[in-house]
């Protein structure tokens, strides 16, 4: 059977690195509260001429190099992100010039932190439709440029990267096996960004008050992601024919250790089997799965054959899964 295989994957952060005791303004002992409820230590931060394009060409070309491939044989490049350089054009087109690929068609897409695994569900139906052969998908986000920095609930959270996958059909059986998304519109007001489009277009008064910055009800999203990752762990390994605890990895959202601390023992799966990073980069949104991959490729953790579960969940609402074999 035709399979979307991974060809090769890639990372990039800032320079920047920002320790949690960079928010002592907000809190006291800001290193031990942040680390004991989110499980951070640090993130990285764009500078200000950075954009999200810049990291994300940065992925791009790492990805490349490890496949080994010509950025002229990409078929298609999308970026999955929620925060892109600008509303238009895509910022999918800035890195197809930043890199070369002279023949894809370039596309951004916006399930805010479920961006990576919307954009691998998009990238596994382009390749098994047979007309398309590389797929160049690369998760970013800077919202280090869109937080409130008043706000100890989430300022502290938020990290910048990318990360950047590339699939391309395969018969090895090797790759994408099994997937699932899922939204719920019910609960868009979760996670927003109130001034930053046409619902309510950015003007003086909407950047006074500070709506022009990240938002999200905390509670009620720990409450939403603890309900929908056991799902999402349940729902994949039935249709691989496989309880959950044979699964050799999962990558989780890196958004709060705690969560994965709850799914841990809601599950029964032992907590080293999450492979995390959250620690030196805090939640990069749609760059976190993607930074994960990669680096668990290159250090060995992900070894072939081995079969790996990633999830993300995030604002819309918005959550899904894909199941694949290293």
């Amino acid at each position: 059977m035709l399979h979307a295989e991974i060809l090769g994957t890639g990372g990039h952060v800032p320079a920047r690195v920002v320790p949690n005791s960079f928010f002592e303004y907000l809190v006291d002992d800001a290193d031990a509260w942040i680390h004991s409820r989110t499980g951070i230590r640090e993130r990285r931060f764009a500078v200000e001429e950075e954009s999200t394009s810049d990291l994300a060409t940065g992925a791009a070309l790492r990805a490349l190099e490890n496949a080994d491939l010509d950025p002229l044989e990409i078929d298609c490049i999308i970026v999955a992100t929620s925060t892109p350089d600008m509303i238009l054009p895509a910022t999918a087109c800035m890195v197809q010039k930043n890199i070369g690929a002279e023949r894809a068609f370039a596309f951004d897409m916006n399930a805010v932190c479920s961006s990576f695994i919307y954009g691998m569900e998009v990238a596994d139906n382009l390749i098994l439709s047979g007309k398309y052969r590389k797929v160049l998908l690369i998760g970013a986000d800077t919202y280090s440029k869109i937080l409130d920095f008043d706000d100890k609930g989430s300022a502290p959270l938020f990290g910048d990267g990318a990360g950047a996958v590339i699939l391309g059909a395969g018969m090895s059986g090797k790759g994408i096996q099994h997937t699932m998304m899922q939204s719920d519109g019910r609960g868009w007001e979760l996670i927003q960004v109130p001034s930053s489009g046409s619902r309510k277009p950015i003007s003086a008064e909407s950047i006074a008050l500070k709506e022009n910055t990240f938002k999200m009800a905390g509670k009620s999203v720990f409450t939403f992601a603890t309900d929908v990752i056991p799902r999402i762990i349940k729902d994949l390994a039935e249709r691989a024919g496989i309880r959950p605890e044979e699964i050799d990895h999962i990558i989780p959202h890196q958004a709060n250790v705690r969560i994965i601390d709850f799914i841990s023992k809601k599950t029964g799966i032992p907590k080293d089997k999450f492979l995390l990073n959250l620690d030196r980069y805090g939640n990069t949104a749609a760059a976190s799965l993607g930074l994960a991959l990669d680096e668990n490729r290159r250090n060995g953790v992900i070894k072939p054959g081995e079969t790996v579960l990633m999830m993300g969940f995030g604002g819309g609402l918005s959550w899904g899964g894909v199941l694949l074999k290293a």
